[in-house]
């Protein structure tokens, strides 16, 4: 497993977004034969080839969405109410969902790349870059926005690419 190398990754984005788009779009509307059979075993590869802890891009970049269930969780770790949680850490945005006031996380180590949370981070976090979360057709769109951060994305739609013809 070789650690994320950014300046690789931002410039194999920017020569390839707009094929890797395409690609998502025309398989989220017509999709493959067999593309939830592969998912799984190209994400398999991806995880041996991806160091996320080398990266925590997704943590630097992006938010999770907090559910209630979450809310309970970690405010209750806290020893606050969900509301103080809320008050102190959170903010709504555009969608009306509960999300990160800053980023990077603030429970995000940056020496380490670490989660201080771990144990009780949001759903959203524990099933990111949600490679095999769903079928392919409903989260295609997830792809479109998680291939502009995330390597581990990035290289499973590349790998993809590889073996389905649209």
């Amino acid at each position: 497993m070789q650690p994320v190398n950014f300046r690789s990754f931002r410039s194999k984005l920017a020569h390839h977004r707009k094929s890797f788009r395409q690609f998502l779009n025309k398989t989220e509307k017509n999709t493959p034969k067999g593309i939830d059979q592969l998912t799984p075993v190209l994400a398999k590869e991806v995880w041996a080839e991806v160091d996320c802890l080398s990266c925590a891009n997704c943590c630097k970049k992006m938010t999770p969405t907090f559910t209630e269930k979450d809310l309970k969780r970690i405010s209750a770790h806290f020893k606050q109410t969900p509301e103080e949680f809320k008050k102190q850490w959170l903010k709504k945005d555009s969608n009306k969902d509960l999300v990160n006031k800053t980023q990077p996380c603030q429970f995000l180590n940056l020496e380490d790349n670490k989660c201080s949370i771990y144990a009780i981070r949001p759903e959203d976090c524990s099933g990111f870059p949600h490679l095999t979360k769903r079928k392919w057709e409903e989260y295609a769109y997830i792809h479109k926005q998680n291939i502009d951060y995330c390597p581990a994305t990035f290289r499973l739609v590349e790998k993809m690419m590889e073996k389905v013809s649209v």
